[in-house]
């Protein structure tokens, strides 16, 4: 086993623009489960195929371990990839299918089916070896190609959105046996995804990319209570982090007359007289009325979701509606229509530059 290093790598498609990845560093520890993840097109799933050595990478370098793998071809690199769409062989059972790698490696016969099975009885696909694929489930297939990739014992395991062909209820459930799996085995591994929850849930860290740029890897925890900048804070979390463009004034900022704390040395960093301001639709205490400095919130549409609830609805800022999401009370959801007022909870409210978009709050 061992860690994977991307110094400084980008990847130029002939005749992009802009690099598809560009100076990606990143430094992924031995037996680390990372999830690279961001919407389409942010060069997510590059990353993996350049480590994997399915795309060239045009510069920098990566490393598994100490060995620099860059220029390797993929058979040289000592990883095992878990595709979207399986990739088994139809004509040949389950166990064929999870031993075939080993077979063409030379692999003698009873060798083979130790490891197969040892690996049939982790993934619980004992007794499916002698099936063929196509009288398996999808959650099935995709542990056999799990299986497939566990058998080889590479150094790093790769997973290109694994999950994205289940279903809703399929996806939890094997995205959990995934995660136990990985940190029984203690394999490096590097999974893509563009389903933040997915991320979240999964992942040791979580490194999220736009347009090719590495925004911020850390923890799922600290990721969500820090994130580094306005698309990491919208793009982390379910629902959507609030972002709300507000002009300062004194002792805070101002929400159509309604005036929230803010701290004077976060507001000292703040350029050209306005910040966006980030509240997670958790983070809101209810008061009675604006009178008491409460935010007016009216309920467009509740979202009720068994032990939780969300009011979507909208307030005034700067003379214009803006989208508010507020967790509200299951059990005594408000009415369509219904004006609510909030307040932020304290210290628990994000401060953006609205020029940059990075953080300045501590």
């Amino acid at each position: 086993m061992a860690g994977v290093t991307y110094e400084a790598a980008s990847c130029i498609y002939p005749g992009a623009e802009r690099p598809a990845v560009d100076q990606l560093n990143l430094d992924i520890q031995d037996g680390e489960f990372l999830v690279l993840v961001g919407p389409s097109g942010c060069g997510k799933s590059t990353s993996l195929r350049m480590l994997a050595g399915l795309e060239e990478v045009t510069s920098g370098e990566i490393r598994i371990g100490e060995r620099d793998v860059t220029n390797l071809p993929p058979k040289d690199r000592d990883i095992a990839m878990v595709f979207q769409n399986y990739a088994l062989y139809p004509h040949m059972t389950v166990a064929d299918n999870m031993g075939f790698a080993l077979k063409i490696a030379g692999v003698p016969k009873a060798e083979i089916r130790t490891k197969v099975e040892e690996a049939a009885k982790l993934l619980e696909l004992t007794d499916y070896l002698g099936r063929k694929p196509k009288a398996l489930s999808g959650g099935q297939r995709q542990r056999v190609a799990m299986g497939r990739a566990i058998v080889r014992e590479p150094k790093v395991f790769l997973m290109d959105e694994p999950l994205s062909n289940l279903d809703a209820k399929l996806r939890v459930q094997t995205r959990t046996q995934i995660a136990s799996l990985q940190r029984r085995l203690g394999i490096t591994t590097v999974y893509v995804t563009h389903d933040q929850v997915e991320a979240m849930t999964m992942g040791d860290r979580v490194a999220v990319l736009k347009d090719g740029l590495l925004q911020q890897c850390d923890t799922p925890r600290h990721m969500y209570e820090r994130p580094a900048n306005v698309f990491v804070a919208g793009f982390i979390g379910s629902p959507a982090m609030n972002l709300i463009e507000a002009s300062v004034v004194d002792g805070g900022v101002d929400f159509d007359g309604a005036v929230v704390a803010v701290d004077r040395d976060v507001l000292s960093r703040a350029e050209g007289g306005t910040v966006t301001v980030g509240v997670r639709p958790e983070s809101f205490d209810f008061v009675a009325d604006g009178s008491r400095g409460g935010i007016k919130v009216q309920v467009n549409v509740v979202e009720e979701l068994g032990a939780d609830a969300f009011a979507y609805g909208t307030t005034k800022t700067n003379g214009k509606d803006v989208d508010v999401i507020v967790r509200v009370d299951a059990r005594n959801t408000p009415a369509k229509g219904e004006d609510l007022y909030v307040v932020p909870k304290a210290g628990e409210t994000h401060v953006f530059s609205t020029e940059s978009g990075l953080r300045i709050s501590e």
